[in-house]
């Protein structure tokens, strides 16, 4: 006789509690925000006039927090790396020069092995701000600036594990970051010097990046005969010709399916603004590559040439097979 399998007993929903974890933290952060004031203002012009580096440095779940942050950081034109407190005491300390700006973060501001980082920044006039819960904890009345994190409970159910304080601290490190951005000017080109890797990298790429240069480039002139025009179209092998007239001014292309649609026995005697299509698709030179890839599957087209924003002028050509091998597809 097969016996029943027993049904799993759960003490409470698990949705409940997921939902019960983050509006928890959602609400912290909104208190976060609500009781930002001038001490976020003065770190920020602290951070702007660094003249070297932003240290970023906590023990246990808070240095892992000040890692993240310190890569945001210098991802975003701050140059910030993590040191931890454990090994500043044994020789790291070394890294920190009088012109950094060191941050801690604790939630209770009287960690043990942040002591000898502390004493080293008083001894050496090092600009020290804590991002901590507590005002009167040691880590705050050393700091030259506190930002305090508000009186949240945290998430886990018996109010030990850091959750609520470390999402916290990682919302102000974000809110630092892009605080810190806007004031430097840091710009899509920018970004992208820092990030030449992976898909984010790739969607920062401009059409500039990827195109093939003027110098390449098949061109004819209008009244050029087409048997002349496909031996150049056949040398550069890019599978169009731009036809161009004075000044540099892009007015037509010819492309496989143009010399399919004029197959006849006369198309070499023919002359190419016979054959051409004129007023072709054109994009600027400083559009995202992204951008142009979208354009030409819109369009159903494989070819772009491109053109200097300002004067309009012809400057390179993009191809849908250039962007693929870019890996913006």
């Amino acid at each position: 006789m097969q016996q029943a399998t027993a049904t799993p007993i759960f003490l409470y929903d698990d949705l409940s509690e997921a939902r019960r974890v983050l509006h928890l933290e959602a609400d912290a952060l909104y208190q976060l925000a609500q009781n930002l004031d001038e001490t976020f203002e003065n770190v920020l012009e602290v951070l702007v006039k660094t003249k070297g580096r932003v240290i970023l440095s906590g023990i246990g779940k808070s240095g892992h927090i000040a890692n993240k942050i310190a890569s945001t950081f210098s991802s975003t034109g701050t140059p910030a790396f993590f040191v931890h407190p454990s090994e500043a005491s044994h020789g790291d300390l070394g890294m920190i020069t009088q012109e950094d700006t060191l941050i801690i973060l604790s939630y209770s501001g009287d960690t043990a092995e942040l002591s000898d980082m502390i004493s080293y920044a008083k001894r050496f006039a090092i600009s020290l701000i804590a991002l901590t819960r507590k005002q009167e904890s040691l880590l705050a009345k050393a700091a030259h600036h506190t930002l305090l994190l508000p009186s949240s409970p945290e998430a886990c159910p018996m109010g030990l594990a850091p959750t609520t304080s470390t999402t916290l601290m990682l919302a102000l490190g974000d809110a630092l970051a892009v605080a810190l951005l806007k004031r430097k000017g840091f710009s899509e080109k920018d970004f992208k010097k820092f990030h030449p890797g992976g898909k984010l990298g790739k969607k920062l790429l401009h059409v500039s990046d990827v195109m093939r240069p003027y110098k390449d480039l098949p061109l004819v002139t209008p009244d050029t005969l087409m048997s002349d025009a496909l031996v150049e179209m056949t040398e550069k092998g890019f599978g169009c010709i731009g036809v161009f007239a004075e000044r540099n001014k892009l007015i037509g292309i010819i492309t496989d399916g143009d010399l399919r649609r004029h197959m006849s026995p006369s198309l070499l005697s023919q002359r190419v603004e016979e054959v051409m299509t004129a007023s072709p698709q054109t994009i600027y030179d400083s559009a995202l590559a992204i951008e142009a890839l979208g354009y030409m599957n819109r369009k159903g087209i494989t070819h772009l040439f491109v053109l200097e924003e300002t004067t309009e002028q012809l400057t390179g050509l993009l191809r849908l097979h250039d962007c693929l091998i870019e890996g913006l597809a």
